[in-house]
């Protein structure tokens, strides 16, 4: 069965939306169709985080929170939500019965309103909204008996710019609102939240449209796999975090998309003692501990992915499947030797990683077949993992240079151990992320603590990339700090403390997270 609407949760009543086109965003439709006005457009490609909007959801048997970038988020994505914005939160807190009795503030935008954390308010909005869904982080997830520590609000907030650069006051408020429990009325009011958000769930997929425009929403793969056989130049949208700026910064028509974020199952996670299998459409929120747990290294890398609203949405499948030589989790799949398993009707094949990067925007993807999961082994007790990041700011920034290093080593101490056998990837060196095979065969069988050996194979980066010049860095920036960190990489296995290497030593990282 099907049904020829999207079904949400808006101000406790379900709306049924049919009327939207398949690029509608969250945003647009805020905006322009229900006229709220508080949810604000900036950047419009899901960085300066003014637009930012909470979408609960059902997981299990309790409510989660989660923010996202309203402007890049298409309409027919939160189907099965409740979408709460800026206007819903006056009247909720622990002394207010709702916003038509109550004009009391919730306590985030109290304490931002006591503490002057708001200049001039066009990012406010946004702020507030992140800020709310960590409020509720705090049951969502475990109960709370201390004040955030400072790390944890700047991640809170790594994804919303405030223009007027007032950030103390707003962490101050962060500090005080999310020291307590939720106790507002969304807390309050759960269990009936949930049962309601239960009642949203009819296994139906979803079609808006008709055959040459439509938003389609499988239920299931089958469904799925068929659509895009029937429709195999429509556009595949996962968490839409790239392929919302197709709309909002190409202007991209898009007349046919197809969301695989309802298919039960895509992302579903098994984790054995040799394995980590993840379903496509697992976003990289719930990927983090998962893959974090490998090596601090790795979750230091997802805590730096883009921000806390981009990691809501975004999964690891289309970080994988839009082919971009600047994705963050190629290059580790890469290095762990990962393989991608595509569907195409009935079909099903595996491919390594290292081999679905083609060209520049082209990957072994037939039309019409789906990334269907990643299988990554999990590193073997004589394998040493280093991951560097290279980007002009700390957070939420595109890589400039993308590093990953899986060394397997023979010896008990390391003043006499050698490297076996490396594996390393780069991205931002080419038009594909990709291996540095001259760099892994200078490595293979060298001592582990000899510098000259670092040098000597941190030298033939250069047979391995001839990387462009753009606004991220020139060439000769790319290879030069190419070369460093294979150097750095060495150094730490060979012993080196990475806080000599390390803006962010490993150890202070895995603390943190």
């Amino acid at each position: 069965m099907s049904r020829d609407c999207i079904q949400i949760i808006r101000r406790g009543r379900v709306l049924r939306l049919r009327d939207f086109t398949p690029r509608t965003t969250v945003l647009d439709w805020l905006r322009l169709e229900e006229r709220s006005t508080g949810t604000k457009e900036a950047c419009a490609e899901g960085d300066c985080g003014a637009c930012t909007v909470v979408l609960a959801r059902r997981r299990g048997d309790r409510v989660v929170h989660e923010p996202v970038n309203s402007c890049i988020a298409f309409l027919g994505q939160i189907d099965g939500a409740e979408l709460i914005t800026v206007e819903d939160l006056a009247g909720s807190g622990p002394d207010g019965s709702g916003p038509e009795k109550s004009g009391a503030l919730h306590p985030v935008q109290a304490a931002l309103a006591q503490g002057h954390g708001s200049q001039c308010g066009f990012c406010t909005p946004g702020i507030v909204m992140s800020l709310f869904a960590h409020y509720h982080r705090v049951s969502d997830d475990k109960p709370r008996d201390h004040a955030p520590s400072r790390d944890e609000i700047d991640e809170v907030l790594a994804g919303n710019l405030c223009r007027c650069t007032g950030y103390r006051p707003i962490v101050d408020a962060a500090t005080a609102s999310l020291a307590a429990p939720a106790a507002d009325r969304f807390a309050r009011s759960a269990p009936e939240r949930l049962a309601a958000l239960r009642e949203l769930e009819d296994g139906q997929d979803v079609l808006v449209g008709d055959e040459t425009s439509f938003f389609a929403a499988p239920a299931n793969e089958d469904s799925l796999a068929a659509l895009l056989e029937q429709h195999p130049d429509a556009t595949i949208v996962a968490g839409a975090t790239d392929v919302g700026l197709w709309v909002t910064k190409k202007l991209a028509a898009l007349p046919k998309i197809v969301h695989v974020g309802r298919v039960a199952g895509l992302d579903a996670v098994t984790d054995t003692a040799d394995t980590l299998t993840l379903g496509a459409a697992l976003p990289l929120a719930r990927a983090r501990p998962l893959l974090g747990g490998l090596d601090p290294d790795i979750d230091e890398l997802m805590r730096r992915f883009g921000s806390t609203q981009v990691r809501t949405s975004g999964t690891v499948g289309g970080n994988i499947a839009n082919g971009s030589p600047i994705g963050d989790l190629a290059p580790v799949l890469i290095a762990l030797g990962a393989t991608i398993e595509l569907r195409k009707g009935a079909r099903v094949r595996t491919v390594p990683v290292e081999d679905f990067f083609v060209a520049y925007g082209k990957q072994d993807r037939e039309t019409g077949e789906f990334v269907r999961r990643l299988v990554v082994p999990k590193p073997a007790a004589d394998t040493r993992l280093r991951v560097f990041k290279i980007t002009k700011r700390m957070d939420e920034d595109i890589s400039a240079v993308m590093g990953a290093f899986a060394f397997t080593l023979r010896g008990d101490r390391i003043a006499s151990a050698r490297i076996v056998s490396a594996r390393i990837a780069f991205g931002g060196m080419a038009g594909v992320p990709k291996r540095a095979t001259a760099v892994e065969t200078a490595l293979a069988g060298a001592p582990v603590a000899d510098p000259a050996t670092w040098r000597a194979a941190a030298e033939r980066i250069g047979d391995d990339f001839t990387p462009l010049t753009d606004q991220r860095g020139s060439a000769a920036y790319r290879l030069q700090v190419a070369k460093t960190i294979v150097i750095k990489a060495l150094a730490e296995i060979a012993g080196v403390p990475s806080a000599t290497t390390r803006v962010r030593p490993r150890e202070v990282a895995r603390v943190a997270s």
